[in-house]
């Protein structure tokens, strides 16, 4: 395993992310996909064994139970000290008022659920899972200091959102003296490259950590184009994305395909490796289901794609308009 600083910070993350959505009770939630304890304790085991020290979840995810899992996870089989954790809030957790959004209440009650969850007195990354349009941004900034300043998170990040909202935040931070966003946590692949224009280039000009979600296409990028998997049929928000250029990206996963062959790995590895190849690019955030997919985003780190081979899987591409916020 490789490891890296993450962003303009002074912790090291290793360079494959595991992202625990696919963790999770299927009864809870709306990810019928997602995997029950004992099949999510082997891959997480798996994960850390692999030298994979940096665990992205949130508490949205099967409803809170991801956190559960994860949490005991990490009791079972790693001292806490040696796992960057990281978290989100935002998303609605209960019906009724103040059960969702960036309020100085929610972001209070959620952190303190989520710890309760993780069973840890910290997460090393609490981040906002989207932008709250109905909440003054000053009062989401103070209080997210503060959670950090209680020593509850040692670091806050972002998720998708635009440029500018991501700008104005971080200076706003800035200007009153308070903990500033040290990652974006953003939607980029092979067929979704909008985060080039303006988010990658701020945040490697700031030094802010990119950690890209969904970077094999909820997997389109790992099979043939019309390959069907139970999650395809079943990931209502997954079923929202990569509508837009349909002949553009069969296109680019048979490419993928063809420059597997050629190099003798999996199209994962191909896909994986295009996005580690990104100067901005942190870590991005695999969601495994099966042993395979976590061996193959790690052998990904020593797949070095030419300058030919980037430029055959980037051609094909067509402008999209903003995917991935919700």
């Amino acid at each position: 395993m490789e490891y890296v600083k993450f962003g303009g910070t002074g912790f090291e993350v290793s360079k494959i992310c595991l992202g625990c959505m696919t963790f999770g009770d299927p009864g809870r939630g709306n990810h019928v996909w997602t995997l029950g304890e004992e099949e999510s304790r082997t891959i997480i085991k798996q994960a850390l064994d692999l030298g994979i020290n940096f665990l992205d979840t949130a508490n949205t995810y099967s409803d809170g139970s991801s956190e559960e899992i994860v949490g005991r996870a990490i009791k079972d089989f790693a001292k806490r000290e040696d796992i960057v954790l990281a978290t989100k809030v935002f998303n609605r957790m209960r019906p009724g008022p103040n059960g969702a959004g960036l309020s100085r209440k929610a972001i209070f009650d959620e952190i303190d659920n989520s710890l309760r969850r993780l069973g840890t007195d910290y997460v090393d990354l609490f981040q906002i899972h989207r932008f709250d349009y109905t909440t003054p941004i000053e009062e989401t900034l103070e209080a997210l200091h503060d959670v950090v300043k209680a020593g509850k998170a040692r670091y806050i990040g972002a998720s998708s959102m635009y440029s500018w909202q991501f700008a104005k935040m971080r200076y706003t931070s800035r200007l009153n003296g308070w903990t500033q966003f040290v990652s974006m946590q953003d939607h980029l692949n092979l067929l979704y490259r909008g985060e080039e224009r303006e988010m990658l280039p701020f945040c490697e000009d700031q030094k802010i950590a990119v950690i890209p979600w969904s970077p094999l296409a909820r997997g389109r990028l790992a099979r043939d184009w019309d390959a069907k998997t139970a999650r395809t049929e079943t990931d209502e928000f997954g079923k929202t994305l990569y509508r837009q250029a349909e002949d553009a990206d069969r296109k680019i996963i048979e490419t993928v395909g063809r420059l597997a062959k050629a190099h003798g790995v999996s199209r994962a590895q191909i896909a994986t490796a295009w996005i580690l190849q990104k100067s901005a690019v942190t870590a991005p955030i695999i969601g495994a289901s099966k042993p395979h997919h976590l061996s193959d985003a790690v052998g990904a780190l020593t797949v070095k794609l030419s300058a030919e081979d980037v430029a055959a899987l980037e051609e094909p591409y067509v402008p999209h308009h903003v995917e991935g916020f919700k």
